[in-house]
């Protein structure tokens, strides 16, 4: 045993010399096989033992995405105003949550199955209620009668006919009374 430990102590610096200069020699493809595997290992999924990591670093970086980089305009704040709040149920059994960033007032945050974002109100020339998060490419549109979710940056919609009490009523009112259709506008005199 006492041998043993005497070889590993001569040997050690022997070995680190040689891999110091074998390291020299190949640092810039030891860099990019370094890359190569912490890429490889971003890719792997997330064992139950470091799920409660992964979930710390998620909520860390909601954190630091939950600081606006904006103040809000007047325009703004009353836009956000308008924002129909809660747990609202969509179709196909799909929700949303809209809550609002007590921190950052006129802030909210928005989420479901499979995401979080941390939106803004923008004004529109229609009317229609907006928020944004423009790092992620989301956004949630409000009119009278229903709400949706996109992701711009995907191509896709998240969550669609997504409808909280308020906006229930103005649709079963739609239902009971039709506003007039554009195509049976009365024909111009000529």
């Amino acid at each position: 045993m006492k041998t043993l430990i005497a070889t590993l102590l001569i040997a050690a610096p022997l070995v680190a010399a040689s891999s110091f200069a074998q390291a020299q020699d190949t640092a810039p493809a030891k860099a990019t096989a370094a890359k190569k595997t912490v890429h490889k290992a971003a890719k792997k999924p997330v064992a139950k033992k470091g799920a409660k990591a992964a979930a710390g670093a998620a909520a860390a970086a909601t954190a630091v995405a939950a600081v606006p980089d904006v103040p809000l305009s007047t325009e703004d704040l009353a836009v956000s105003e308008r924002v129909f709040k809660g747990h609202i149920p969509c179709e196909l059994g799909a929700y949303v949550n809209v809550a609002a960033d007590s921190a950052n007032p006129g802030y909210f945050f928005v989420d479901g199955r499979g995401f979080k974002y941390h939106m803004s109100p923008v004004k529109t020339t229609t009317g229609t209620v907006r928020l944004e998060d423009k790092a992620a490419g989301a956004v949630w549109l409000q009119i009278a009668n229903k709400s949706m979710l996109m992701n711009q940056k995907a191509g896709q919609r998240l969550a669609d006919e997504c409808m909280s009490p308020e906006q229930q009523q103005v649709a079963e009112a739609i239902k009971k009374n039709p506003p007039p259709s554009l195509l049976d506008a009365p024909k111009p005199a000529q």
